[in-house]
């Protein structure tokens, strides 16, 4: 069984359902999807929202391994995304020596705002953890007081680690970063990431890739006699 999490924003309430649907209809393996809502989040999770956070999942993406008993493995993807792969091709990746295992970006985007005129912040190691594979035995020092204490860039920097060598790296292929990186050819990606503003925003219905999103929606809400293949 796949153990995945991903952010939800009621804000984008559509982009987790359209992102989950691309996971299960492309797995090969069980997988089981649990949103990071804060209204299911209240009793352990009581940081007050930072001007600068753009999404309700921020910093409660940190809750990952506590909320898996720091067992096992978990993942983590944001849910401005569209996964176009199957995820057991990114599960078989995890390897015991790291504590994470992410994209290893180096994004520096250029503009002060994105998505409903949110701050676009600018820091090391910035979508690193918009994908992370979760070893959870080795993230204890994730404690739900920790994350609800810790700065954004403490967490998002990986700093609660003791080194960055417990950070492994994915391929570019799982977390691609779109209409930033332009190198990869689409038969080379894996999960698509609309972090600058997915199409189901009027602002960037045209986006690359929009119209594989829309696809996956029509997919998501057909109900009838004929089949959608």
């Amino acid at each position: 069984m796949i153990k995945a999490f991903i952010g939800y924003d009621s804000r984008e309430t559509v982009a987790f359902h359209v992102l989950s649907h691309s996971i299960h209809s492309r797995a090969t393996t069980p997988v089981e999807i649990a949103p990071l809502m804060l209204s299911q989040l209240s009793k352990i999770f009581s940081r007050e929202k930072h001007p600068l956070q753009s999404t309700d999942f921020s910093f409660s993406r940190f809750l990952v391994p506590y909320l898996s008993n720091y067992s096992g493995w978990s993942m983590f993807c944001d849910c401005d995304m569209l996964m176009i792969d199957d995820i057991s091709n990114l599960w078989s990746q995890r390897n015991e020596k790291f504590a994470v295992q992410v994209v290893k970006h180096d994004h520096k985007p250029t503009e002060d705002s994105k998505f409903l005129d949110q701050p676009q912040s600018k820091y090391e190691k910035k979508n690193w953890s918009s994908v992370i594979l979760f070893n959870n035995s080795k993230c204890k020092a994730l404690t739900k007081e920790y994350v609800n204490n810790a700065s954004g860039l403490e967490l998002h920097q990986f700093k609660w680690l003791e080194n960055d060598s417990l950070i492994g790296e994915l391929p570019p292929r799982w977390n691609h970063l779109v209409d930033y990186d332009l190198t990869l050819p689409k038969e080379e990606l894996s999960l698509l990431h609309f972090t600058k503003g997915g199409p189901y925003f009027s602002d960037y219905k045209n986006c690359s890739y929009s119209d594989l999103w829309f696809e996956e929606h029509d997919k998501m809400i057909y109900a009838g006699s004929d089949h959608i293949s």
